[in-house]
């Protein structure tokens, strides 16, 4: 029987809530059932069935598959303890008259209801959600129950709707696709599906699924389908994050797949390769050094400078610059910026460290604040008595010890480094770019070289700049089926047919320029007018498509996880090719946002204003942090521009990731790798790409950042 739609809407409703609900509670749960890996459709499971099965939580995983009926590209997360999410991209052929094929996006969600009682009978169980927000192609629900029968064998027995039930539903128009399909979730026939999975060694493991899918959309022209509904598969697991699988779908179609899972707590080099810290240097009897004891050395006009200059170098060989310094009988303020450490806390630590070597004995309380181009951001405040006692204990003795406060914007006494201002640096690299999800090619690339450079000017004033040459790739200006770029240059102004500035969906004309481009080139005022209040003035190319002004506030006090922003902007369209010329279109940008830090490492943010396009709306945004520096996270934007206007997707979503690169060399490095997937690239909800923004910069060395990572404070 067909539920009623107020059936159909309480499950819409109540059951996304009840996931996100449940996920936060602290009851206690017998050990999680840890899934050994992916199934087709790129989560936790048999061949083409679901299991109950989850990842380690916080796994980053990704899939590339093929088969005779499809190709699927998967991106999966282990978002929450029970909670899996997924990002695919597949290729299915004969379902365009003028490709031949399409391209389809889908997102599916598995949350753990129960766990499973490894001492009784109980069964670890599972619903799901497979394509409930695309156009449907592979739209299916499922509750799944998974039971270990012994150390190497596994059974899953299930219900499912939809492609899990034997039933093809007919797929949403891509231009109207994009939406939660409620309507459809838990509708039409039911039928049950199952697999076995036997470890056969500790690499090779086995699999036999039952499943009524009759792959209906994909069995087309000199194609068969299924024979039978029992699907056959074998997975070698190599190393600790590969596989490679072979499986049979009903025995006369074959597939295969390569699948990779990586741990943010599982790091090829868990402790690091960066060398040892200087020890702590305890301090001689005052009978040793009765002079330093008393303090009298403070009245010497060249103690300061000496000593000043020779904790810069010390600390410049910790990759941080003391950029100022007071320094009494009793008390030394250092104000660092950290260039090479992604816990603040080891640069903390490292610091306090080389006080104990650098200062006169007398020198009791050591106060280091952190910097961020020029904004003093945190300050730590240490009794250097707990700094030597507590050498050689747990982390979370010291971090009891200390005192974390908002910083001074303007303490008296700090005299600054000499010769540190103006400063320069530059550097030449390699550069990738990419562009995903287009139909034609869903993979582009460019690679060519860049040249960037910062000069600072003085603390919080910096010019800085790149220029890129590219070398060779895919992306480029004149993409087939679409406008030339003289084409696009005749048109009398930047809009599509439904009178919507293309603000994004023209940036194809800003890539595959042969010559020479500024990317960006500005001017960054970034100052503190109080304890808690920070701003920025950024002047000049913003970015590669925008040029103009923008400024921003924040408001962050050290020790709350909430924190309030604004900021506006003023810019104009910039050329295509002339790096210093701009287009007709000019619009005025801006937003007022809110941060808040839930704790577990969930940061969560919302932006209200207006967009490019001069739509408004909101973006609404979770991120997940990890102790070593992931992040992954999701967005959604929904402005008053129409689903019509907006084009297909309906509205701007997307995933954003950013590792540490030094996750994976083992070298403290502040750089990263990553950026966000967008399944289309439209003109509605989009923002101005700034560097600089406050938010991120200034959170690093707050509280909730810097306890995160407290552990490495004794690195």
């Amino acid at each position: 029987m067909r539920p009623s739609r107020l059936h159909r809407h309480l499950l819409a409703t109540t059951l996304p809530v009840a996931l996100l609900m449940a996920s936060g509670g602290q009851t206690a749960m017998a050990e999680t059932l840890i899934g050994q890996g992916m199934n087709a459709y790129g989560m936790p499971g048999a061949i083409d069935t679901p299991t109950a099965e989850l990842l380690d939580d916080g796994t980053l995983g990704g899939s590339v598959g093929y088969s005779d009926y499809s190709r699927r590209n998967t991106l999966v997360f282990q978002a929450m303890p029970r909670l899996t999410a997924s990002l695919r991209y597949s290729r299915l052929e004969g379902l365009d008259d003028n490709r031949g094929y399409v391209w389809d996006r889908s997102f599916d969600m598995r949350f753990r209801l129960l766990n499973e009682d490894p001492e009784g009978w109980r069964p670890a169980v599972s619903v799901g959600l497979q394509d409930f927000m695309g156009t449907g192609i592979f739209s299916a629900e499922y509750l799944v129950a998974t039971k270990t029968l012994s150390p190497r064998l596994r059974a899953s027995l299930g219900v499912g709707w939809g492609r899990l039930g034997g039933e093809f539903r007919p797929p949403t128009d891509p231009g109207e696709g994009g939406k939660l399909n409620y309507e459809d979730w838990f509708t039409g026939q039911a039928r049950p599906f199952g697999s076995i999975t036997w470890q056969a060694t500790d690499q090779l493991r086995l699999v036999a699924e039952y499943s009524t899918d009759p792959y209906a959309i994909e069995v087309g022209e000199g194609q068969e389908a299924p024979d039978s509904k029992i699907n056959l598969g074998a997975n070698y697991r190599f190393g600790e994050n590969y596989e490679i699988g072979v499986y049979t779908i009903g025995g006369n179609s074959f597939g295969a797949q390569f699948s990779v899972a990586l741990n943010p707590r599982q790091a090829p080099f868990p402790s690091g390769l960066e060398k040892a810290a200087a020890p702590v240097r305890p301090r001689p009897a005052p009978s040793a050094d009765p002079e330093g004891w008393s303090g009298v050395w403070a009245s010497d006009p060249t103690a300061h400078p000496a000593i000043q200059t020779a904790l810069g170098d010390a600390l410049r060989g910790e990759g941080q610059l003391l950029e100022s310094m007071a320094l009494s009988a009793d008390r030394a303020e250092v104000r660092i910026r950290n260039n090479r450490y992604i816990q603040h806390a080891e640069a903390i630590g490292r610091t306090a460290r080389l006080m104990t070597r650098a200062l006169p004995p007398s020198v009791e309380t050591f106060v280091i604040t952190t910097s961020a181009d020029g904004l003093p951001t945190s300050s730590v405040t240490l009794r250097r008595s707990d700094v030597e006692r507590l050498e050689n204990s747990e982390a979370g003795q010291i971090a009891n010890a200390a005192l974390l406060t908002d910083a001074d914007p303007r303490p008296a006494g700090l005299i600054q480094t000499p010769g540190l201002f103006p400063r320069l640096q530059w550097s030449l690299r390699p550069y990738l770019s990419t562009s995903l999800f287009d139909p034609d090619q869903p993979f582009r690339y460019e690679i060519g070289g860049q040249v960037s450079a910062k000069y600072e000017i003085m603390p919080g004033l910096v010019l800085s700049g790149s220029i890129k040459q590219r070398a060779f790739g895919t992306i480029k200006q004149d993409a087939p089926g679409s406008m030339t770029v003289d084409e696009y240059e005749a048109q009398t102004a930047d809009v599509n047919e439904n009178g919507v500035p293309r603000v994004r969906s023209d940036s194809r004309m800003y890539s595959g320029n042969k010559k020479p481009n500024i990317p960006e080139l500005t001017l960054n005022w970034y100052a503190k007018p109080t304890d808690t209040v920070y701003t920025r003035v950024t002047v000049g190319l913003l970015e590669r498509a925008y040029g103009g002004v923008s400024a921003e506030a924040l408001w962050k006090p050290v020790n709350s996880p909430l924190a309030l922003g604004a900021e506006i902007n003023r810019v104009r369209k910039r050329d295509f090719e002339d790096a210093f010329g701009f287009r007709d279109y000019e619009v005025t940008t801006g937003h007022v946002s809110a941060y808040y830090e839930f704790g577990g490492g969930f940061v969560g943010q919302v932006d209200v204003g207006q967009y490019l396009a001069g739509d408004r709306g909101a973006t609404v945004t979770l991120t997940r942090e990890f102790a070593n520096g992931w992040r992954v996270g999701a967005y959604a934007t929904k402005t008053d521009m129409s689903e019509e206007d907006f084009g297909e997707g309906s509205f701007d979503k997307g995933i954003t990731i950013s590792l540490p690169l030094a996750w994976g060399t083992g070298q403290p490095s502040m750089q990263r790798v990553g950026g966000d997937l967008r399944s289309l690239s439209r003109d509605g909800g989009s923002r101005l790409k700034v560097d600089g923004r406050l938010y991120d910069n200034v959170r690093e060395s707050h509280s909730g950042k810097l306890y995160e990572g407290w552990g490495k404070f004794w690195r």
